[in-house]
């Protein structure tokens, strides 16, 4: 099937023979079905036919199972057994076993490559979204982050966040005036949840070196495959708010950065969601808007997005309306409300006069789904039901050893392995408060002096001083000045200097920015 990545067929008691159209593979798709009913090996399927076509892939290891990228399969492997005699009656000639191009990515930096962003590009849309904030509070991580555009603060790390924002309350009576109330209640919600981040982990995907896209989309300059990228996200799925943001992030910085490039005969990138449901779990509205506004456009960008999920009815109707490469694994219906999405399900595709859709959708076996692919001029096919060919590499993970070695083999081994700290809002304000404490420190000191040369002016002073503590007493806490930010930032470690920055931040769609200099 020229052009088209095989998926699989079944002959006379399955139908024709089945592919997906690489010319319209960025328009989407979907791989739902219950659990266990061979989800992975279609994901792996896809990935090693994107591949071998040159076509980049990002996806998340859930399970651990997507590891085998990395290694060839074998007859005699007990996962494998089962496919033996599967490629003879799908019509499957060119099966051959085979290992693909991987690099591995962890957001803890142990199964992978570390992979980080910084607290700029990350945004308040998405950091609000990853710390469940509520209006109110969300509100006023916007001002922190205007404040750091207008002050030229940039945001690398959660440190960085963390004192902008005692910086924000030791300041909220004099910010209010401008931006609207601050509260110091809210205020230390926020760092409450950013401290729950920080144990989850989170800490370690703020930072430099960020992650550069273009590490994404490489090709193997011997084979010509596309890379497969591969997020290791059992441990990350501990953290649901953590994983879905961080995914969501990586998906709006390749709308953002890459180029309109229109129709092409291959998409430049496929972009795999798992657990897509995390996504859209509790989102509000503006953040669900946003993920169809980005669905819609990004196929322009020469980007597929393939959403995998137990059930079709976690995607908004909106954005499942645009997945137009399906493959739908089997559906379980116990309850009257399972029963219902499983006639809304086979609803949504094209009907085929040999069977009810339906019936199909709740009797395919484990390796088996039904599937419709996008044909000519975007047209979506007739769905069938389709034996899943067997993939070419290892059905399961690889060992820990073998993992370390395609790491160290990696064009990218070495890159971000160690951070960077550069001169940011911490250190700013750090020095801004070391000074004015200087300041006041030598102001006292010089005043002690002109006391010691003029006793009159000691007993001014003197005078003047228990006035002031008089009044002070008498009357509410004064706010406090900017200067005064020194001891609360002080208790913080202080962080190397290496450099400085100029960059100029535009905020982009999804809350990340684009990035100028």
């Amino acid at each position: 099937m020229e052009n088209h990545i095989f998926i699989g067929g079944g002959g006379e008691e399955y139908g024709t023979q089945q592919g997906l159209n690489l010319k319209y593979a960025n328009r989407h798709g979907l791989i739902a079905g219950a659990t266990g009913t061979g989800k992975t090996v279609t994901l792996q399927i896809l990935a090693e036919g994107f591949s071998n076509a040159g076509v980049p892939v990002f996806l998340s290891d859930v399970k651990g199972d997507l590891s085998g990228l990395a290694k060839p399969g074998t007859s005699t492997h007990k996962l494998h057994q089962p496919f033996m005699d599967r490629n003879a009656k799908i019509g499957f000639d060119n099966f051959d076993y085979d290992t693909f191009p991987v690099n591995f990515w962890d957001l803890f930096g142990e199964q992978g490559h570390p992979v980080r962003t910084t607290v700029s590009e990350m945004g308040p849309l998405l950091l609000a979204r990853l710390l469940e904030l509520t209006d109110a509070q969300e509100g006023i991580l916007n001002i922190a982050f205007r404040l750091a555009d207008e002050e030229g603060l940039p945001l690398l790390d959660l440190k960085d966040l963390q004192s902008l924002l005692v910086w924000v309350g030791e300041n909220g009576k004099d910010l209010s005036l401008r931006y609207g109330n601050i509260s110091a209640a809210s205020v230390g919600a926020i760092q409450r949840r950013l401290m729950v981040i920080e144990n989850q982990g989170g800490a370690g995907l703020f930072g430099e070196p960020a992650l550069a896209l273009e590490d994404l989309m490489r090709t193997d300059p011997n084979t010509g495959k596309g890379a497969i990228n591969i997020l290791a996200s059992d441990q990350l799925m501990q953290a649901p708010g953590l994983y879905s943001t961080f995914l969501l992030w990586l998906l709006s910085e390749l709308f953002e950065e890459l180029p309109e490039v229109g129709d092409q005969d291959k998409p430049k990138l496929v972009f795999f969601f798992d657990e897509a449901h995390l996504l859209f779990d509790d989102a509000p509205k503006a953040l669900v808007d946003k993920v169809e506004q980005v669905a819609r456009l990004i196929r322009s960008k020469g980007v597929g997005v393939y959403f995998i999920t137990q059930n079709p009815a976690d995607v908004p109707e909106d954005i499942l309306g645009q997945l137009g490469n399906r493959f739908q694994h089997a559906l379980r219906a116990f309850t009257a409300k399972d029963q219902k999405q499983l006639r809304m399900a086979a609803d949504t595709y094209r009907p085929n006069p040999r069977f009810e859709t339906e019936d199909a959708i709740k009797e395919v076996g484990v390796g088996e789904a039904v599937t419709s692919m996008l044909q000519k001029k975007g047209v979506p096919g007739i769905v069938e039901r389709t034996l899943i060919r067997p993939p070419s590499s290892q059905l399961g993970p690889i060992t820990k050893a073998e993992r370390e070695a395609v790491m160290n083999a990696s064009p990218l081994s070495g890159k971000y392995d160690q951070t960077i700290d550069r001169q940011s809002a911490y250190e700013i304000l750090k020095a801004r408060a070391d000074k004015a404490a200087a300041d006041a420190a030598a102001a006292e000191e010089a005043e002690e002096e002109m006391e010691a040369k003029e006793p009159r002016l000691r007993e001014f002073n003197q005078a003047r001083r228990f006035k002031g503590a008089r009044v002070a007493r008498s009357t509410s806490r004064r706010t406090r000045k900017t200067e005064g930010l020194g001891a609360a930032v002080a208790s913080v470690v202080i962080k190397e200097l290496k450099g400085t920055t100029g960059r100029r931040i535009v905020r982009g769609l999804l809350g990340g920015l684009f990035k100028g200099r």
